[in-house]
């Protein structure tokens, strides 16, 4: 039952932030009365082995929409075939000033300037453990805003070392445009000298539980091809387990002549769909399948899910598209497979 088309014309009176609130109590709501059972049925597995990890579908929610981990259980009723949440920092943060996430209907886009707002990495694992989902959940971790970007590794570590017993797979955030300076560690020896101290930092966490979390990287839509070159062949020569594809960019060429076009902060929505799938087959041509490749950005139906798989991608995650299309979107992309 496809309620949505009757919900989204009141949740798009509110303000977006205030909508983002309301919508994921509804679900929460829903799941603990159990409506979800009769609102979102039981999909079609389409299984798929990816980083040694079993994923029910190829499906998954991109962070940002549960940030501290507080909706598992509601979101996976929805029918993800896997959950991301964060982005998580070491300390609790308020993230930027509101207003600080615009709706652009006409272009089915977003722009948010949330900054990484959070409680902290502390209250997230709670949340997880406390979770009756057993499916894949990732686990996003970046920076705190005032931790100096030459000290960032630090928080990173801190993440990755916090994290590693609760998490499917541990993605580090290195591209919003959110967090002053953050996207310059995707270049040159910075991501070199952090890629590096996480790997090894992965590789002491195996030993220490016996068990092994893959490590995702998670990159701009707005790299150069040569950086797409430098970072794949970091990705391999490290042996980091998957990248995604792609963070929110801060191109305004789509939305040029829209009023919020000059609003500071990270576009996401069908604007980024091209930028997200050059990225990927990017990507594609030089990971030759040995790093997994998560598709995001720009994904709003079967047919979008299907050119980011087309071009190399193995799973994809949906944020901005659940948005304009509500939790339908996640359906029909599981059932088109």
């Amino acid at each position: 039952m496809n309620i949505y088309p009757l919900l989204r014309p009141l949740l798009f009176s509110l303000d977006p932030e205030t909508a983002h609130e309301v919508t994921l109590k509804l679900l929460k709501i829903s799941d603990n009365s159990g409506l979800s059972q009769l609102l979102y049925p039981t999909l079609p597995e389409k299984p798929v082995e990816v980083m040694g990890l079993h994923f029910k579908n190829p499906v998954g929610l991109a962070a940002g929409l549960d940030k501290n981990g507080d909706y598992i259980n509601a979101l996976d009723a929805l029918g993800f075939g896997f959950i991301e949440i964060g982005t998580v920092t070491p300390r609790p943060q308020p993230g930027n000033p509101k207003p600080r996430l615009f709706r652009l209907p006409e272009h089915q886009a977003i722009i948010n300037r949330m900054g990484f707002n959070n409680l902290g990495i502390e209250h997230l694992l709670a949340q997880a453990k406390h979770s009756a989902y057993r499916g894949i959940l990732g686990i996003n971790i970046g920076k705190n805003f005032d931790t100096p970007i030459e000290e960032a590794t630090e928080d990173y570590l801190i993440g990755l070392r916090k994290a590693y017993a609760s998490a499917s797979y541990i993605t580090i955030n290195i591209s919003s445009p959110n967090t002053k300076n953050l996207r310059q560690l995707q270049q040159g020896d910075e991501i070199r000298r952090l890629i590096a101290a996480l790997k090894e930092e992965q590789l002491k966490l195996q030993q220490a539980y016996d068990f092994y979390v893959p490590l995702v990287v998670k990159i701009a839509p707005d790299l150069t091809d040569d950086e797409i070159s430098h970072i794949a062949h970091l990705l391999l020569n490290y042996e980091i387990d998957g990248v995604i594809a792609t963070n929110t960019t801060i191109a305004r060429d789509a939305i040029a002549k829209h009023p919020l076009a000059q609003e500071a902060g990270g576009l996401s929505g069908a604007p980024v769909k091209a930028a997200a799938t050059r990225v990927i087959k990017g990507l594609a041509a030089e990971l030759h399948d040995k790093v997994a490749i998560i598709a995001a950005g720009g994904i709003l139906s079967a047919e979008d899910a299907q050119e980011k798989l087309n071009a190399g991608a193995s799973l994809v995650q949906v944020y901005s598209g659940l948005i304009y299309k509500g939790p339908q979107l996640i359906a029909d992309i599981v059932k088109a497979l």
